[in-house]
């Protein structure tokens, strides 16, 4: 396993960007504000402040994927298909994810009719050309695509997963010369509008990822530098420029491991993870293992590229509060961001959920990121009694109260998606709050779930970015099989992975990684003949893979049936690279008494009718076994902590405070 002396991991956050400094088994953190306009000057600026040696190995998650995405600021991006499929990805599947809106409004394609170009070509079912692609025809479209002056181009036939050679003529004429996505490399699977859609956004948000990396790695000057995958590994920034795609939800899968590792060393394997940053709030549900899917939505686009299951809201520290036409407190999606931020920052005026924690007594002007940041209690009391004035209400505590009540339901809300709609109680999991704004509300959320165990971990402000630190490497390989009546015996298996597993071998070790550190996770799409959908099957242990298909379907949608044809759809690879994991040492030990990490008391709301006086401590002074009855406040320089009344917290022996109601 490749080892380095220093490991860095860099998150940017909306209003934070979070470093994670790993040296000999010592752990630094630090925050900086994230620079919106371009955030690589503040990712850049922290690396300078924290004085990061030339041989360290920076681990970065990015949102410039996301973001170019969501908001529509990617490269000028042309279309490459067969000849009447040019509007495929406009046409879709026709679906309406809002039943009952009497004119459903579908957003626009990336690519505009005029940047879609027709090839005459055509391929069949089998993978055999009908039409070929000649050097006349190929000649004319790659003028056409010229002449448009586009930065990117998909390149997107049909069947092209069995019979790629007409693509890679187009990207050997175009990629000298412009960047060019394929998708019998991003996505070599059937399905055409889902493969066309990835390879769509691939191509429309790699030159914009690959000119935020290469200005990244000029100001890291020749550190190594990985980036975060959304599966949940890590790539090299070289593999992240041509397949940006699979970095669009980069910095909340590092949280998804973080918060399993974390939970993994408390002993703790079943949880729910709850990460609230200033912008959105991150859940997702661990039944043991991290959960993956190849079926995300972003924008309104399907996505089809590995991507832990996580649930994502609009409701975090920055989150906005105002009063809508009907009269109705709103808090969120819109957030304050770094810029201008919270009222309580000093440059904007609006009110958040930070200024109603400010107002509430749960967060401390002096101590906020160590003393390093000083809020302004009164420009947060100005908001929040703004905002009751619109309200009608004649406190500037009732209004903040409102508004914790608003963000904490819409949290409420996301954790049941990924647990009580999939079938899972809440009450049976662990609680894992992390993120700036997490352990804030971790309490009133376990509260309103019926969840009576909360694990705080002991850098919880910045675990998306320890949890780059201790991701391995992984990369995801896939190719469609489609083919019924195979007898599934090793040799058939081996032969249908022989080329992936070739391929998977190479390019991991290719980064330096020795063979007996790479290990290799083979999984099966299967259905039965005449459905549309299948069930992804792990290699079972016994080498029944009809068993585990039968068992798997039935599991999942509570039928099974044996005696039915089954089709192998798609095989499925994961090549993983073992990567060093940081050695943490374990907290002094002491007794339950916490007095000694007392240093102060004040008046904190934890209902709507009156505060309560509340113990003040230091988290740095807790040592392992101490204990603290609720309520209480704990600051931090990451992040603050509330326990609420009733509850009481622990410190555990690797530092994580671990609250029961």
């Amino acid at each position: 396993m490749p080892s380095q002396s220093v490991v860095v991991g860099i998150d940017i956050g909306g209003t934070f960007t979070d470093f994670v400094i790993v040296e000999n088994g010592e752990i630094r953190i630090h925050k900086v504000m994230t620079t919106p306009a371009d955030p690589s000057v503040g990712l850049l600026a922290g690396v300078t402040n924290l004085d990061i040696p030339l041989d360290a190995e920076i681990v970065h998650g990015s949102t410039i994927a996301t973001n170019a995405l969501l908001e529509r600021r990617g490269a000028r991006t042309a279309l490459v298909t067969t000849r009447g499929f040019g509007d495929v990805i406009e046409i879709g599947r026709q679906d309406r994810p809002d039943l009952y809106v009497l004119v459903p409004h579908k957003p626009p394609p990336l690519i505009p009719p005029e940047l879609r170009f027709e090839a005459n070509e055509r391929v069949d079912a089998n993978g055999v050309p009908i039409i070929s692609l000649t050097p006349e025809s190929l000649n004319h479209l790659i003028e056409s695509v010229k002449t448009a002056e586009v930065e990117s181009v998909a390149v997107s036939f049909l069947f092209s997963f069995l019979y790629p050679e007409h693509e890679k003529m187009i990207a050997d004429a175009l990629r000298d010369q412009i960047f060019v996505s394929v998708s019998s490399e991003i996505l070599p699977e059937y399905r055409e509008y889902e493969r066309t859609s990835t390879t769509v956004i691939n191509a429309y948000i790699a030159p914009v990822m690959d000119h935020y990396l290469w200005r990244v790695a000029a100001g890291l000057h020749n550190r190594r530098l990985r980036i975060m995958q959304s599966n949940g590994g890590v790539i090299t920034a070289e593999t992240a420029r041509r397949e940006a795609v699979r970095t669009v939800l980069s910095g909340p899968a590092g949280g998804a491991v973080g918060a399993f590792y974390v939970g993994q060393m408390a002993g703790l394997d079943h949880i729910i993870s709850f990460d609230m940053g200033g912008t959105s709030t991150d859940v997702a549900l661990f039944p043991g293992e991290i959960i993956r899917t190849r079926e995300s939505n972003i924008g309104g686009l399907p996505l089809r590229v590995p991507v832990v299951d996580i649930h994502t809201v609009g409701a975090g520290g920055g989150s906005i509060a105002r009063v809508d036409a009907g009269g109705a407190l709103r808090v969120g999606p819109e957030s304050a961001g770094a810029d201008p931020g919270p009222a309580c920052y000093g440059k904007g005026n609006l009110p958040t959920t930070s200024d109603a924690n400010l107002v509430l007594g749960r967060l401390s002007p002096e101590r906020f990121l160590g003393g390093n940041m000083a809020l302004l209690p009164d420009r947060a009391q100005a908001a929040l009694v703004a905002l009751a004035n619109q309200m009608r209400l004649n406190s500037p505590e009732g209004a903040a109260w409102g508004v914790i009540q608003i963000a904490n339901a819409t949290m409420e809300r996301a954790i049941r998606a990924i647990s009580v709609e999939r079938g899972y109680d809440p009450r049976d999991f662990t609680l894992v709050s992390f993120g700036g704004a997490g352990p804030l509300h971790g309490c009133a959320l376990a509260e309103m779930l019926g969840i009576t165990r909360i694990l705080i971990p002991r850098t919880p402000g910045v675990l998306s970015a320890l949890g780059m630190v201790l991701a391995d490497l992984v990369k995801d390989y896939s190719q469609s099989v489609l083919a019924q009546g195979l007898v599934l015996n090793p040799g058939v298996v081996d032969k249908i992975f022989a080329s992936l597993t070739i391929r998977a071998y190479e390019e991991i070790a290719s980064e330096g990684i020795k063979r007996e550190d790479i290990s290799i996770e083979r999984a099966l799409d299967m259905r039965y003949v005449g459905q549309s959908h299948e069930v992804t099957v792990n290699e079972p242990m016994n080498g029944d893979w009809y068993e585990a298909f039968h068992t798997a379907h039935e599991r999942r949608f509570g039928h099974r049936h044996d005696d039915e044809p089954v089709e192998v759809v798609n095989a499925r690879l994961k090549a993983i690279g073992r990567m060093t994991k940081p050695h943490f040492r374990p907290l002094a030990e002491s007794g339950p008494d916490a007095s000694h990490a007392v240093i102060g008391e004040g008046a904190v709301w934890f209902s709507a009718e009156e505060p309560t006086t509340t113990l003040y401590y230091d988290r740095d002074f807790l040592l392992a076994g101490n204990e603290i009855v609720g309520p209480a406040i704990i600051f931090q320089f990451d992040t603050t902590t509330v326990i609420g009344p009733g509850w009481n917290a622990i410190v555990d022996q690797w530092g994580n405070l671990v609250l029961e109601l």
